[in-house]
């Protein structure tokens, strides 16, 4: 059976969908940090944000039926969990990166539904070797297939991304790994390699820059008979005066990156922050399982706990 190379494939992901846009449709390269929940942040009225920054939307639903000692049990088996020195203490630092995975959840959901498909001697690894077979395996040995793609180019595109995800360098990825892989954008030291493709996507003649038209044809799919739509304009001034920052006509890799990889607000590190300072009853900088537990309902959610209640015993904390 011919095996299907996944357009799927994440580094011709972004392509597929700027292909297929509409005309006058403008497209967005920008990666942003998605907010923590969809919910107000307003405590004076619930803790409902808290909650889904703590555990994700989804997970915070499985709370609501639970009695408060219930909630207290898993939220203790969670703190163990976000205290990865095993100092016993949760820093801000922790929290920050038990936020940030926990927001990812539909992330690593998507790799464990891949991981099998890619680990064929199951091992719990997963090899440059099997990645290749299993994508490629009918296209090894050949440029370009029937369908126009050149799969040799995008294999060597795949294994340049899988060895920037492969930390010690042999060539066999665990799952955090194998995540860096399909997720780079999700991860600091990938950054450079979304950075990369990015540019090779974009710069149609080569040079290794991001010219203006390269950065419109980009965006914008010209045609002919149709007058350019009015932020097309825009996005030229936005080149000119902001993108190109040293004013010499086209975007290097730095300035790419400042473009697709903006420095945005960093909603893990504010709720982090938040929640230390909200639990943190002897003002040390740090948590520990009891002042967590204390103030159980900002992080997790009850069936019993009424809010007012709360409210009143985190004033008496």
């Amino acid at each position: 059976m011919k095996m299907e190379i996944r357009p799927l494939l994440m580094c011709f992901a972004l392509c597929v969908v700027y292909a297929t846009s509409k005309p006058t449709e403008k497209k967005d390269r920008v990666l942003h940090d998605a907010p923590l929940s969809s919910k107000e942040h307003d405590d004076g009225t619930n803790f409902d944000y808290d909650h889904d920054a703590f555990l994700g939307e989804e997970e915070a639903k499985t709370f609501d039926d639970l009695t408060p000692e219930e909630s207290k049990n898993r939220l203790g088996k969670i703190v163990d969990k976000i205290d990865a020195d095993e100092d016993g203490f949760v820093t801000e630092a922790e929290l920050k990166a038990w936020i940030k995975k926990a927001q990812k959840k539909y992330i690593y959901d998507n790799v464990e539904r891949q991981w099998k498909d890619f680990d064929m001697n199951n091992d719990g690894m997963i090899s440059w070797d099997e990645y290749k077979n299993v994508t490629y395996g009918t296209y090894l040995g050949k440029n370009v297939s029937d369908d126009g793609y050149n799969y040799k180019q995008m294999m060597a595109r795949d294994e340049r991304r899988f060895k920037m995800a492969d930390g010690n360098g042999d060539h066999i990825a665990d799952k955090e790994e194998f995540t860096a892989f399909l997720h780079p954008e999700e991860y600091e030291h990938m950054k450079d390699i979304v950075v990369l493709e990015t540019m090779e996507d974009i710069d149609k003649n080569g040079d290794g820059f991001i010219g203006l038209e390269e950065y419109i044809g980009d965006m914008y799919n010209h045609e002919d008979e149709m007058d350019e739509p009015e932020w097309v304009a825009t996005e030229r001034e936005q080149f000119s005066e902001f993108r190109d920052k040293n004013k010499d006509g086209k975007m290097d890799k730095e300035e790419t990156m400042d473009w697709i990889l903006p420095a945005d607000y960093d909603h893990a590190e504010a709720e982090a922050k938040h929640l230390v300072y909200e639990s943190d009853t002897n003002k040390d900088g740090k948590l520990t399982k009891e002042e967590i537990l204390n103030k159980y309902d900002l992080f997790v959610g009850s069936q019993a706990t009424d809010f007012g209640e709360a409210l009143v015993r985190h004033e008496e904390f």
